[in-house]
C-alpha cells in the first residue's frame, strides 16, 4: 500500500505542478518554465475533471495502512485537491479577482533567481513574454465574464501592472544584456509583452467606473475558504470570540508592559505615549528601512545562536526592496529558494520590504515611518527572518519524507503561526542585555500581538458581516495602537485576501499548544530540541505535526 500510494502521490503531484507553472517554478520545479497557467473557461474544465479523478484515485487509498509520514502526506494532498476544485467550481476567483493575472509573477522568479542556466532562462523568459498577449487577452475575457470586480481588486491590479511595466522595461533587457546572443529571441517578445501589459492597463483602467463589486465573501463562501486555509474544524463564529476574549487579555499585558516601560502606575492613554515615544526615540526614513532590517538580521543570527533557542542554519538570507509588481497587499514578506530545486541552499532566502506607496501624501507616509521604527523592524525581522520565517522554512527544506508532498504543499497556519510564536519567544528572551532594549522589544511584541488578533476579527467581520471603512480603521487605530497607515493598508489588505490573516491567530495559538505539549510530553529536551523537533517535518498543518510529534 505504501509503494501505491507514493507512486499516486507523485502522479497527482505532477499534475499539480503542470497546471501551474508560475508555482511549480517558485518552487524549483523547471519542467513548465517557458509556459504560463491556462485560465480559459476550457482548462477549468478540464481541471475539474483532473482534480475529480485525483481525489477518487486518493479515496482508494487506506490511510490506516501506512506509515504515519505517508498517512499526513495523503491527508494534506486531499485537502489541497478538494481546496482547488472548490475553488475552480464554486468559488471561481478568476471571474473576479485580477490580481490572479498579475502579469509580473509570469517573469518574477526567472529574474530574480538563477533558476536555469542563463541561456535557458532568456529562453525561458522569452517564451513567457510571448505568451503574455494570449494570457491577458484570457484574463479579460474572464473578468469580464463574472460578477463584476471590486474597486480595490482593480487598483491593486493596476499598481501591479506598472510594475510588470517596469519589469519588462529594465529588468529583462539588463538579464538580455548578460548574454547578447539572445537579444534577438528576447527582444521581439518583450516588445509584445509590453504592449499587451499596457493594453490590459488600460482595460483595468476603462473598468474602475464600473467595478463596483462588494469584495467580501459572504458567511458560506468564506466559511469554506476558512475551512480549506486553515485545515480546522474552527468556525468563524467561535474564531472571532475566541479572538475578541484574547484581544482584551492581550490589552491587558501591553498596558502593564507601558507601565513597566515608562516606570509609572498604570493610567489611561499610557499604552499610546509609550509607543509614540518608543516610536520617536528610534525614527526611520525612506533610506533607512532597510539598513535597519539588515542591521537586525546580523544582530538575530548572532543572538539565536548564543541563546541555543534553535538550531540556526548557515544559509544565505538577504534583505531586498520588495519589487513594484508584488506591492499593494502587505508591507514585507520572505521569498526562500524553491524546495524543489536540488541548488536550494546556494541560493539566498530573501526578506522584501516595501517603501510606503509613491502617491501617499506627506502626513501618511509619516505614519508610516512611525509604524516602522527600529523598535518595531527588530520584531518585524524575528518575524520574516530569524528565527521566524527564513530559519523556518531553512529546517522545511531539509525535511525529507516518502514523497514530495512535505516539500510542496504548505500549510501557511503553520508557516504563519511559527513566526508569531517565534517572536514571543524572543521578547521573552529579551534583544540583548540591556533590559531598556528588551522592554522595549516586548511592548512592541505585545502590539504586533494586538495586530494578530486584530487581524482575524477583521478578517471575520469584514467578509461575514458588514463592518464599515470607518469601523475598521477605528478598531486598529484605537485598541490596537495602529498609525493610520497601517490601519488603511490592513483595510485594504482584508478586502483582497479572505481567511489569510487568520493564519496567525489560529497559527499561533495552534503552535504554541503543541510546543507547550511537547514539553510536558518529552520534559528532557532542552529548548533547542524542542524546538528543531517542531522544525523537522516540513511545514504540516498543525493537526498532522501534533500526529508527527507522537502527541
Amino acid at each position: 500500500m505504501t509503494r501505491r500510494f507514493r507512486e499516486v502521490a507523485e502522479r497527482v503531484l505532477d499534475s499539480l505542478l503542470q497546471d501551474a507553472p508560475e508555482w511549480a517554478l517558485d518552487l524549483g520545479d523547471t519542467r513548465g518554465a517557458s509556459r504560463l497557467s491556462d485560465h480559459s473557461h476550457e482548462a477549468d474544465v478540464r481541471r475539474v475533471a483532473v482534480l475529480t479523478d485525483a481525489l477518487g484515485s486518493l479515496d482508494e487509498i487506506d490511510g490506516d495502512l501506512l506509515p504515519e509520514g505517508d498517512r499526513v502526506d495523503l491527508e494534506v494532498l486531499r485537502s489541497r485537491i478538494s481546496a482547488d476544485l472548490w475553488h475552480t467550481a464554486e468559488l471561481r476567483p478568476h471571474t473576479w479577482d485580477p490580481l490572479l493575472y498579475s502579469p509580473g509573477e509570469a517573469l518574477h522568479t526567472l529574474l530574480e533567481r538563477d533558476v536555469l542556466p542563463l541561456p535557458e532562462r532568456l529562453a525561458a523568459v522569452a517564451a513567457r513574454c510571448a505568451a503574455l498577449p494570449d494570457y491577458l487577452a484570457t484574463a479579460r475575457a474572464r473578468l469580464s465574464e463574472g460578477p463584476g470586480m471590486s474597486r480595490v481588486h482593480v487598483e491593486t491590479a493596476l499598481a501591479q501592472a506598472a510594475g510588470a511595466r517596469a519589469m519588462l522595461a529594465s529588468d529583462v533587457p539588463a538579464l538580455a544584456a548578460r548574454e547578447p546572443s539572445a537579444a534577438s529571441q528576447v527582444e521581439p517578445a518583450r516588445e509584445a509583452a509590453l504592449a499587451a501589459v499596457e493594453d490590459y492597463a488600460a482595460w483595468l483602467r476603462g473598468e474602475l467606473e464600473a467595478a463596483h463589486a462588494d469584495p467580501r465573501l459572504g458567511e458560506r463562501d468564506f466559511a469554506a475558504q476558512l475551512w480549506y486555509t486553515l485545515d480546522s474544524e474552527l468556525s468563524p463564529e467561535a474564531l472571532l470570540v475566541r479572538a475578541e476574549s484574547d484581544l482584551i487579555a492581550t490589552e491587558e499585558a501591553i498596558a502593564e508592559a507601558a507601565a513597566e516601560y515608562q516606570d509609572a502606575p498604570r493610567r489611561p492613554g499610557q499604552v499610546a505615549e509609550a509607543l509614540a515615544a518608543l516610536a520617536a526615540g528610534n525614527p526611520t526614513g525612506p533610506d533607512t528601512v532597510r539598513p535597519a532590517c539588515a542591521d537586525a538580521l546580523m544582530h538575530l543570527n548572532a543572538r539565536v545562536r548564543e541563546l541555543d533557542l534553535v538550531t540556526v542554519h548557515d544559509d544565505p538570507v538577504r534583505v531586498v526592496p520588495m519589487p513594484e509588481s508584488r506591492r499593494g497587499v502587505s508591507v514585507a514578506y520572505c521569498d526562500p529558494p524553491g524546495p524543489l530545486d536540488p541548488r536550494a541552499r546556494e541560493q539566498p532566502t530573501l526578506v522584501a520590504v516595501a517603501p510606503p506607496p509613491a502617491d501617499w501624501p506627506a502626513e501618511r507616509r509619516e505614519s508610516f515611518f512611525r509604524e516602522y521604527n527600529a523598535g518595531m523592524l527588530r520584531n518585524l525581522m524575528v518575524h520574516e527572518a530569524v528565527p521566524g520565517h527564513a530559519l523556518q522554512l531553512a529546517h522545511a527544506a531539509r525535511h525529507t519524507g516518502g514523497t514530495r508532498v512535505g516539500n510542496a504543499l504548505w500549510s501557511g497556519t503553520f508557516v504563519e503561526g511559527w513566526a508569531v510564536y517565534a517572536e514571543e519567544v524572543m521578547a521573552g528572551h529579551g534583544w540583548s542585555e540591556d533590559p531598556r532594549q528588551n522592554l522595549a522589544l516586548r511592548l512592541v511584541q505585545l502590539k504586533m500581538r494586538l495586530r494578530m488578533i486584530l487581524n482575524a476579527i477583521l478578517d471575520v467581520r469584514l467578509h461575514t458581516g458588514d463592518l464599515t471603512e470607518g469601523e475598521a480603521i477605528s478598531l486598529l487605530t484605537q485598541r490596537g495602537h495602529q498609525e493610520e497607515g497601517e490601519a488603511v493598508g490592513k483595510w485594504r489588505r482584508a478586502q483582497l485576501t479572505s481567511a489569510q490573516l487568520s493564519t496567525y491567530y489560529v497559527g499561533y495559538a495552534e503552535v504554541s499548544d503543541t510546543v507547550r505539549d511537547l514539553a510536558r510530553a518529552r520534559p528532557s529536551l532542552t529548548e533547542r530540541q524542542r524546538h528543531d523537533a517542531v522544525l523537522a517535518h516540513g511545514s504540516p498543518p498543525p493537526r498532522h505535526l501534533r500526529t508527527l510529534l507522537g502527541l
